[in-house]
């Protein structure tokens, strides 16, 4: 897969510092010269005012720089995501052939880096770039300006030619699905405790209206040996689950403490992306069991889809999994969304702070099942100092006691990183609701 951006545009000149430098020092020199009579500051500030003047005379008269960029996916991966290593080209041309370029570089999420090179070096640049995240980002960012003669004149930068990508999340394999306390559903592949069609045998009745010939047991009427009277086998009917997954995605950590005050974080799996991993991993298997589901992003009121089956709403649910992204805005929501009746919640969230455990608990007291799904990575603390240690201990308090007090209000608690003890997290849970 290559994708491909191409900008081209008109630049305006202006004098660079280094001219307006020369300028004044070049002043300076022969002022300095005047009023202490010496010939030495005159040596140095009559070549730069010489310099200065040429520099004016060369000025370009007009430029337009082109740039092309173009991303390819390699076959190798790189993260255990499964997230593939993206081949970046990079060619940059200005019309009149200036000294040089200076190119601002923005790959993956890393700063962004300011390079000077010649137009020969500017028409193939490489570079690779790891794709950590899953979502949208942006893998390459590029601006160009034009440097002219001795650096006297340098241009305003061009357009941006940028390219995004939504890369989608890995789905993890997911053994056991726990299932809400009702089952609602007339359809399914989910055994429930009302009789009807298609279940497991419940047990045997006498012939009532309504019911079909087919489910005349002759061997128990047989062994009954009461004339006109006939029994019928009943079984229990199949359902399917409504299932909702929450995620906040309100901010994006990742497992290095240190970076969380960072603008531009080392690359590293973030919470977001265990996230994204975890819901589009629980879409997967309940779509596979024919389960109705649905996503709400406490980051936006407007992305909200309800539950429903089929493999159309299936790849919806999944695109908008694939398109949450941090917004960093700490906004409380006044009322909490609508779910389904009897839905199963599932709660994505890192809980450093009260609305999700707030909506939880309100859940909960409407008749929900809610599990709580912690994505936040394992803390790295080898580069805190002391004072940053504890404060990241008083925040691993108040997380700690907002996930005992949903412990507390009957939610149940699943650790994603963990993929043995989500497992095991998993089974027990989806054996509590069947025993």
């Amino acid at each position: 897969m290559t994708d491909r951006a191409s900008t081209s545009s008109r630049i305006a000149w202006m004098p660079s510092p280094a001219l307006a430098a020369a300028v004044v020092i070049g002043v300076v020199g022969l002022v300095a010269a005047f009023v202490m009579s010496r010939a030495e500051p005159a040596f140095v500030g009559a070549p730069l005012l010489v310099a200065a003047a040429l520099g004016w005379e060369r000025r370009p008269s007009g430029d337009s720089v082109a740039l092309d960029t173009s991303a390819d996916s390699e076959g190798a991966v790189h993260t255990s995501l499964g997230l593939p290593l993206l081949s970046v080209r990079v060619h940059a041309a200005a019309a009149q052939h200036p000294e040089a370029l200076q190119l601002r570089l923005s790959l993956g999420g890393a700063a962004p880096v300011d390079a000077v090179v010649t137009p020969r070096a500017a028409a193939g640049l490489t570079a690779e770039v790891p794709l950590v995240h899953s979502g949208r980002q942006r893998v390459v960012a590029v601006e160009a300006r034009a440097v002219g003669a001795d650096a006297a004149w340098v241009s305003m930068p061009g357009e941006e030619a940028a390219i995004e990508r939504v890369v989608r999340p890995r789905q993890a394999p997911v053994r056991s699905l726990p299932l809400p306390a009702r089952l609602l559903g007339l359809t399914g592949q989910h055994v429930s405790t009302r009789p009807g069609e298609g279940g497991e045998f419940r047990d045997i009745d006498l012939f009532h209206p309504g019911d079909r010939l087919r489910r005349i047991d002759w061997r128990a009427t047989a062994r009954a040996g009461r004339a006109g009277e006939l029994y019928v086998r009943r079984t229990t009917a199949t359902s399917d689950a409504a299932i909702h997954l929450v995620i906040d995605a309100r901010d994006d950590l990742t497992g290095v403490v240190a970076d969380w005050s960072e603008r531009y974080p080392r690359p590293a799996v973030s919470s977001l992306d265990l996230a994204r991993e975890a819901a589009a991993s629980l879409t997967a298997a309940y779509a596979a069991a024919g389960d109705r589901v649905g996503f709400d992003d406490l980051s936006e009121y407007g992305r909200v889809l309800p539950p429903r089956a089929g493999a159309r709403h299936r790849e919806r649910v999944l695109r908008a999994i694939e398109l949450t992204s941090a917004t960093g805005t700490t906004f409380q929501r006044v009322r909490a969304p609508r779910l389904s009746p009897g839905a199963l919640v599932f709660v994505l969230s890192t809980f450093l702070d009260d609305q999700p455990v707030t909506l939880a608990h309100t859940w909960r007291a409407a008749g929900h099942r809610v599990i709580a799904v912690d994505v936040l990575p394992a803390r790295d603390v080898r580069e805190l100092t002391s004072r940053d240690r504890l404060a990241l201990r008083t925040v691993e308090l108040a997380r700690r006691i907002r996930l005992e007090q949903l412990q507390a209000g009957g939610a149940e608690f699943v650790r994603w990183e963990d993929a043995p003890g989500r497992e095991a997290s998993l089974r027990a849970i989806a054996a509590g609701r069947r025993r």
